[in-house]
């Protein structure tokens, strides 16, 4: 019974990826560097946390694909693979962390959140924009075999999570008057991101590298994904 075959990019293809894995990665910081001035400053006007932690992922962001960035830099990004993933891991733990403490203080009376038409506005750009900007990615990322550029696809991904979250608080804040909605979204941020610092942390990053067989001349065929990685991912 054969297995799905995979074939390993050759030298050309590989050194493409890389190039178009730190273009995705500066798309990125330029995006989120946008969206986290807009989101802590209408978060701090509104004194809405799900905002504020909204303004702080995209800080997280950042720091991921500069982390991202860095690793590729070098002439062998694989030996910076291990450092970059905890780099990104230590920024979803820390997200995590500040956002429940802030959502929990507000939900114990520490201030109520108001409308916020540019935190709404945001949210519903994020939502549009990061889907693609994250499939683009883990494609190359999945295709380089790199554990690193699917682990900060993932981290955007969140993003859209993030934006569809937020916005529903946002939006039943805004018309209901629903203001524990905006404490209760900020937590659900919280707990996807230790999810995600987990796997990072581990390393759990499916689909990331495919495994390798005996022959590792470029373009040569080798067994199917390591360890049964999943296809949906």
């Amino acid at each position: 019974m054969s297995t799905g075959l995979l074939l390993l990019p050759t030298a050309a293809r590989r050194a493409t990826l890389s190039r178009r894995i730190r273009l995705f990665a500066a798309a990125t910081i330029t995006y989120n560097i946008v969206e986290a001035v807009v989101a802590l400053w209408s978060g701090t006007v509104a004194s809405s946390s799900a905002l504020i932690g909204f303004g702080l992922d995209s800080v997280i962001e950042v720091a991921s694909a500069v982390a991202l960035s860095w690793q590729f830099s070098a002439k062998d990004p694989e030996r910076r693979e291990h450092l970059t993933l905890r780099i990104i891991a230590l920024s979803f733990f820390a997200l995590a962390l500040f956002v429940s403490v802030d959502a929990v203080r507000s939900l114990a009376g520490g201030g109520e959140a108001q409308h916020s038409t540019p935190g709404i506005i945001i949210a519903a750009l994020s939502l549009a924009i990061m889907p693609v900007l994250s499939w683009l990615q883990r494609r190359a990322g999945r295709e380089l075999g790199s554990k690193t550029a699917v682990a900060d696809s993932k981290q955007t991904l969140l993003c859209t999570y993030l934006s569809a979250v937020l916005l529903v608080g946002l939006v039943l804040n805004s018309t209901l008057g629903w203001w524990w909605a905006d404490a209760g979204a900020a937590l659900v941020i919280a707990g996807i991101a230790v999810r995600e610092g987990i796997n990072a942390w581990k390393g759990d990053v499916c689909c990331a590298v495919p495994a390798v067989g005996a022959g590792l001349d470029g373009g040569t065929d080798v067994g199917g994904p390591a360890g049964g990685c999943c296809t949906h991912c």
